[in-house]
């Protein structure tokens, strides 16, 4: 038997530790892999429909983009897959019109608004903002969309409203790792679902977002509609939208259900609170090589952290 030592592995041939330590996960993504068998290595999406938005340069920062190759082929999208790979190669089923989003609950004007309704309600605005991934990777993107709060004011929260819940399309035709082959050995309940405390939801840069990089969102990247929450790990923004629902009690979140011990309600970037399988005190940005420190909310610490004042952030994790 051959045994290899430490140094006659090359990088590309160690095992993700993610990978190693989610094993159902992996069997999910095998499942689906077994669906739809793996082609060549995913090639560059092509430029979707071009997205006009005004840079609104008080939420942007000044830090180079993430290659848009990378962007929209390094994804976590779990209704495709766990693999990376896996929303770029699988989402051209993703069918983003007809869409329409189901804004109820504790609301004076419950709406049901379709996707192109909402374009021309809302100036679309392009913000660049960091998002990091709980695995410890993070991307600067430009994206593209509208404060989450011009819609919330529009349907007129009422007294009841505590927090806001967002589901993601269920759909196993569209979304294969949904199918009751895939589901059997996934951890996870499907939809997707996410919350918010309704004061985050009301923060100025959570943003409901609809395109990135001067186009269209790519399906992969969560068309038609997602929320983009730069201060919080990226599980949080929820992908394709069909539903926002105000609500009295805090909802409990997806991850939250799968695995109580490592993923929170609020989820907030903080370098003090490590997984429980990995530190979070350092990442690295797609495209370089080192590692850098992680920034406590992600580097919006200025904007955000008023709103956590007083909060245990090691117990509220």
């Amino acid at each position: 038997m051959l045994i290899k030592r430490a140094q006659m592995f090359k990088a590309s041939e160690i095992t993700d530790p993610t990978l190693y330590f989610n094993r159902r996960e992996f069997m999910v993504g095998a499942a689906a892999l077994a669906l739809f068998p793996r082609g060549a290595e995913a090639a560059a999406p092509p430029a979707g429909q071009p997205l006009k938005a005004t840079r609104n340069t008080a939420f942007s920062l000044s830090d180079p983009a993430t290659k848009f190759e990378s962007a929209t082929t390094y994804n976590n999208f779990y209704e495709f897959g766990v693999d990376k790979g896996d929303p770029s190669r699988l989402a051209h089923t993703l069918k983003p019109r007809p869409w329409t989003v189901q804004v109820d609950g504790h609301v004076a004007k419950p709406k049901t608004y379709d996707i192109d309704e909402l374009l021309k309600l809302f100036p679309l605005e392009e913000r660049v903002y960091a998002l990091r991934c709980v695995e410890g990777w993070s991307m600067v993107i430009p994206w593209i969309g509208f404060p989450l709060a011009s819609l919330l004011k529009r349907v007129e929260p009422t007294g009841q409203a505590k927090f806001v819940e967002f589901t993601t399309l269920m759909d196993p035709e569209q979304f294969p790792a949904q199918r009751k082959s895939v589901l059997n050995l996934s951890p996870i309940e499907w939809p997707y679902v996410e919350g918010l405390r309704l004061d985050e939801a009301m923060h100025p840069l959570a943003l409901l977002t609809v395109g990135m990089y001067g186009q269209v969102l790519p399906n992969q990247n969560g068309a038609p509609i997602r929320v983009v929450l730069p201060w919080k790990y990226g599980f949080k923004s929820a992908k394709s939208i069909v539903r926002i629902r105000l609500v009295s009690s805090q909802p409990k979140s997806t991850w939250e259900k799968a695995a109580p011990n490592e993923y929170g309600f609020f989820s907030n970037v903080n370098p003090e609170v490590d997984h429980p399988r990995w530190s979070q005190a350092s990442e690295r940005r797609i495209g370089e090589f080192l590692r850098r420190k992680t920034l406590k909310f992600n580097g919006y610490a200025d904007q955000i952290a008023s709103l956590y004042a007083g909060m245990d952030l090691r117990k509220y994790y």
